[in-house]
């Protein structure tokens, strides 16, 4: 991780003013990434704390057997496709998103990673080579780390939730009342599902925090920030509202 200083400038905030100001002034949090140092860790430490809380919690309340039913069977096409299959392949539809499921969770410091790592070269090149920005990548990098810290109130709220609700209805696909998703039937359309869920709050805070940090340590207007970032978004919305759209 990068350490450049800015000989002549102001002390540069500590890791606890860092984390406190992306949430009370965003800005001074990301003047100081661009000023001084490019440091990371103390987000995604605290990011990954509040993560393995709360699949830690889901492993106790709810058991990843369970977690994995719930899946196949708020998906009607695939309850249809099992209902015509032997036992065996039943369980073994069963074991395989057990399994996968599982990993991811139990990966998520790894995996978190690999799309920041992908997210901010993305994101780098952007500013970068369309709006003409002047950042570093290690720069970008440690933004998308900051950004990311409105979702440990995400994490709060689906700890929360594995205690408010009955094992066979927890959803870990959706599992905090962050976004419009999480308060329509499992068996609603899926164009609509996909459309709600992405109206996250959580996801939106960070979004806003990621437009305004990017902007910061590219040197640019605020509004490239968020042609950027949300420039992005909507691709990937658009994506995943063509894939619901093909699935039905």
């Amino acid at each position: 991780m990068s350490t450049e200083l800015n000989s002549g400038a102001a002390p540069g905030l500590s890791q606890i003013e860092r984390v406190t100001n992306t949430f009370l002034a965003p800005s001074k949090t990301f003047n100081d990434i661009r000023d001084h140092n490019r440091s990371w860790w103390v987000p995604y430490l605290l990011s990954m704390v509040f993560v393995y809380v709360f699949f830690a919690l889901v492993t106790v309340k709810v058991g990843w057997h369970q977690v994995g039913d719930n899946i196949l069977s708020s998906d009607v096409k695939t309850q249809e496709r099992l209902a015509q299959a032997p036992p065996e392949a039943k369980e073994q539809a069963l074991k395989m998103t057990v399994l996968f499921t599982e990993g991811i969770a139990w990966g998520s410091a790894a995996v978190g990673l690999i799309i920041a790592l992908i997210a901010s070269l993305v994101l780098w090149g952007s500013i970068n080579f369309i709006f003409g920005g002047k950042s570093k990548f290690s720069e970008v990098f440690c933004v998308w780390m900051y950004a990311g810290l409105p979702g440990i109130f995400k994490m709060l709220l689906g700890s929360v939730m594995v205690y408010l609700n009955a094992p066979d209805a927890f959803n870990i696909k959706n599992f905090a009342p962050t976004n419009l998703g999480a308060f329509l039937p499992a068996d609603a359309n899926k164009f609509l599902m996909v459309l709600a869920t992405k109206m996250d709050i959580t996801d939106i805070w960070g979004l806003v925090l990621l437009s305004i940090g990017l902007a910061i340590v590219a040197k640019v207007g605020k509004s490239s920030g968020y042609m950027v970032v949300f420039g992005w978004w909507f691709i990937l919305l658009f994506l995943g509202l063509v894939g619901a759209a093909f699935s039905g």
